[in-house]
């Protein structure tokens, strides 16, 4: 289907004019008798959103979990979760952040008949009760508490729903997805993504991310990044973890946790690191190498430094002040997740004293030649980009002050960083399109449109 699109602002503050889409292409609008006509009385046409950092099923299942955002210790997290509680089978909640709790978490703490598992906000810690310790053959672990690997791993071992329903799950999260404006994402789930979305219908562009220790599997399979799987579907990077995070206060650190002397948790060694690296990138698979605090950040920097490849390095939350130009490196692309600096403040203020002037330093990046991308990190935070590109501009997300608003960045290069680097549109390119009418509520825009290849994939009011 062709469409012409009159009256149309392209990029904000743009002047007014017309396009056309054909062949799901943008095209000149005098070169196509088209099938639909559309005026768009002045609403802004932008390049569509890319979501750069998803977890796709534990966003689509973190729809249907029970909030436990509120809770302030562990106690109340129990008191939550236990009004959620269905016979029979798994409940599981999600959200909480347990920085600040004066209790401790314990499988003693949750009634052990039915399986019970807490997700924290940041994805790092997972508080199982009994029951659900013996689901992934872990019943005799002493605490029920799993951080990082551990965390990861049992999660995955959980017996999952039925994979037609999963499947339809994430489907239904990706059409709402695309309700605000989302035409692509990179999902980053601890699985074989390749395969998942091989056979999933999706409203979306997916680059399917490859785990670590599924690597491999990749290699022999020929996988690399870029490559064409599926129409809308590719193959993303390798993620590995160099580190942990800083509400589980594992992020790997300069300096040691206030209190402690613990510096985080160092989960891949630089020599191993760089030899993971080395492997993906001679057969064609570009890293994605997460690192949080600023001394992982620091050896994920240099294993890109000395072997040349391109990639990315996933959230950078702290960055040391020698590290922010060697992230002008061609190639190489910082996935940051804004919307994360407004929930993280008090807890970076506290675990990070005397250096949040460099951390979530989007500006800084940027003033060092460094290219950012944002992501959510869905489910930590919504998947609406609005919602990073908000944060980014502002550096609140309420009526607090901004938080270090010498990190805040325009609003152009906010929208580009989340559209997958592109600043418009122009003849010729594949129309992935969001057509936004009120913009006054960055955080919460008016959505009139959006199209994926020149197909709408959501379209309210145009």
């Amino acid at each position: 289907m062709s469409l012409l699109f009159r009256n149309a602002q392209v990029g904000v503050g743009g002047p007014l004019t017309a396009f056309a889409i054909s062949a799901g292409r943008v095209v000149a609008p005098d070169s196509i008798t088209p099938d639909e006509i559309v005026d768009l009385q002045g609403a802004i046409v932008l390049p569509g959103l890319v979501d750069a950092h998803v977890h796709s099923v534990q966003w689509a299942q973190n729809r249907r979990r029970a909030d436990l955002s509120a809770a302030t210790s562990a106690a109340h997290a129990v008191s939550l979760i236990l009004s959620a509680v269905r016979p029979g089978e798994p409940t599981m909640g999600f959200g909480f952040r347990d920085a600040f709790w004066s209790d401790e978490m314990h499988k003693d703490l949750l009634p052990g008949e039915h399986p019970i598992i807490l997700v924290s906000n940041d994805l790092h810690t997972a508080w199982f009760n009994q029951a659900a310790l013996a689901l992934i053959g872990r019943g005799d672990h002493p605490t029920g508490v799993l951080l990082e690997g551990d965390c990861f791993r049992g999660l995955a071992a959980l017996p999952p729903p039925p994979v037609e329903q999963m499947d339809a799950w994430v489907a239904e999260a990706m059409t709402a997805a695309a309700a605000r404006g989302v035409t692509g994402i990179i999902d980053f789930e601890y699985a074989d993504n390749v395969s998942d979305w091989q056979r999933r219908r999706t409203d979306v562009r997916v680059a399917c991310s490859i785990p670590r220790d599924r690597l491999e599997e990749a290699i022999a399979r020929g996988l690399r990044t870029g490559q064409e799987i599926g129409e809308f579907l590719q193959v993303g990077p390798v993620k590995m973890f160099v580190d942990g995070s800083l509400n589980t206060r594992t992020a790997y650190c300069a300096d040691p946790y206030p209190g402690t002397t613990s510096r985080g948790l160092l989960e891949l060694p630089p020599a191993e690191l760089a030899g993971v690296m080395a492997r993906a990138s001679q057969h064609g698979i570009h890293p994605a190498v997460h690192a949080i605090g600023d001394d992982a950040v620091t050896i994920a920097l240099d294993a890109f430094h000395a072997l040349g490849c391109p990639g990315r390095i996933e959230h950078a939350q702290l960055v040391s002040r020698k590290d922010f130009p060697r992230f002008a490196l061609p190639g190489l692309v910082a996935g940051v997740q804004p919307a994360h600096q407004p929930d993280d403040r008090e807890v970076a203020d506290a675990q990070w004293p005397g250096r949040t002037d460099r951390a979530y330093a989007f500006a800084d990046l940027l003033a060092a030649g460094g290219t950012i991308e944002i992501g959510s990190d869905a489910p930590v935070s919504p998947l609406d980009p609005w919602d990073g590109i908000a944060s980014a501009v502002t550096r609140t997300d309420d009526d607090r002050p901004a938080w270090h608003p010498e990190q805040a960045i325009p609003l152009e290069i906010a929208l580009a960083a989340a559209a997958g680097g592109r600043l418009t549109i122009s003849h010729g390119e594949t129309a992935d399109l969001v057509i936004v009418g009120d913009m006054s509520d960055l955080r919460h825009p008016e959505i009139l449109g959006t199209l994926l290849a020149g197909r709408w994939t959501y379209r309210n009011g145009v």
